[in-house]
């Protein structure tokens, strides 16, 4: 992915969106020819040069250091995902950027990471990559994304599912919110990892296929995907409103464990149990591994 044009879209973007009036300015009259703030007021309320700001939002991120980072950022009113993604795509534009991070896992799963999966009997629960594949699951994980494996094409991937799948739209009651959180979480991604060939190649994908996604892409949201609550609609139990709590695996880079538990008691938690004992009779663990890794393009 082009860096430059990454750092240049996401800050333009993000000054498109603030008004002089929330970052507290004042005006004076006179057509504003911009929607946002423009360059020299975000270089007012940074403490930059109209020059240097000017540098900076064309792409030219390498050496700036991290006051001045955090100066753009509160100029701007950048969340906390969104600073950190400008610090990301300012690693990545300096030399040493491509060579400062660990190598990334997206393949299988090491034998004791697949124990600790399915020792988690009460909740879904998988692994997935910085690609937003699923790389393994338990039981109860495979049966909540059954839908997402009645296409053959492995790995069975969340980005593809959502915008190439009309089954999503039934799976997700708000399916609106899931393609925004997606896109998100891969904007996210792509400014950690810019120089992942496989990420740009799924982005390239889902933008050629798929014009619900370009137009989200062209957003540049960024997210930061922890914890908070998601709501399924399954075809066999019907809907379950879980929790999720997502951690990143520090001794295998580019792998996150994520957990829904439902509220003990809730019916919910009695969904899950139901499903449980489907998935079970229906051996769904069996149909997730039982097909061949295939090209998505051609299943």
């Amino acid at each position: 992915m082009d860096n430059r044009m990454a750092v240049r879209e996401f800050l333009a973007s993000r000054r498109a969106k603030l008004t002089p009036e929330m970052a507290g300015l004042t005006l004076y009259g006179g057509r504003r020819r911009v929607p946002g703030l423009r360059r020299e007021e975000v270089a007012m309320l940074a403490g930059v040069s109209v020059d240097y700001y000017t540098k900076l939002e064309r792409g030219n991120l390498a050496g700036t250091s991290e006051s001045v980072l955090d100066s753009i950022a509160r100029a701007l009113k950048l969340d906390e995902a969104e600073r950190d993604h400008l610090y990301n795509l300012a690693r990545a534009a300096s030399p040493a950027g491509r060579s400062r991070r660990r190598p990334l896992q997206s393949g299988s799963v090491r034998p004791t990471l697949q124990f600790m999966l399915d020792s988690i009997t009460g909740s879904p629960a998988f692994i997935g990559n910085h690609h937003m594949d699923i790389v393994a699951a338990n039981q109860l994980g495979y049966a909540l994304y059954s839908e997402m494996y009645r296409n053959p094409a492995r790995p069975a991937n969340h980005s593809r599912f959502i915008f190439l799948d009309p089954k999503a739209r039934d799976f997700y009651p708000n399916w609106e919110l899931a393609a925004n959180t997606n896109v998100a979480i891969l904007r996210t991604q792509s400014g950690r990892n810019p120089f992942d060939k496989r990420l740009a190649d799924l982005v390239g994908e889902l933008s050629m296929r798929s014009e619900e996604f370009r137009t989200r892409w062209a957003a540049h949201n960024v997210r930061r995907h922890y914890a908070g609550t998601k709501v399924f609609r399954h075809p066999v139990v019907g809907e379950l409103e879980l929790a999720y709590e997502a951690m990143e695996l520090a001794e295998d880079p580019g792998f996150t464990l994520t957990v829904y538990p439902a509220v003990p008691g809730s019916p919910s938690d009695e969904r899950l149990r139901l499903l449980a004992s489907w998935a079970e009779t229906e051996r769904i663990q069996d149909l997730a591994a039982a097909t061949q890794p295939q090209d998505i393009r051609r299943a």
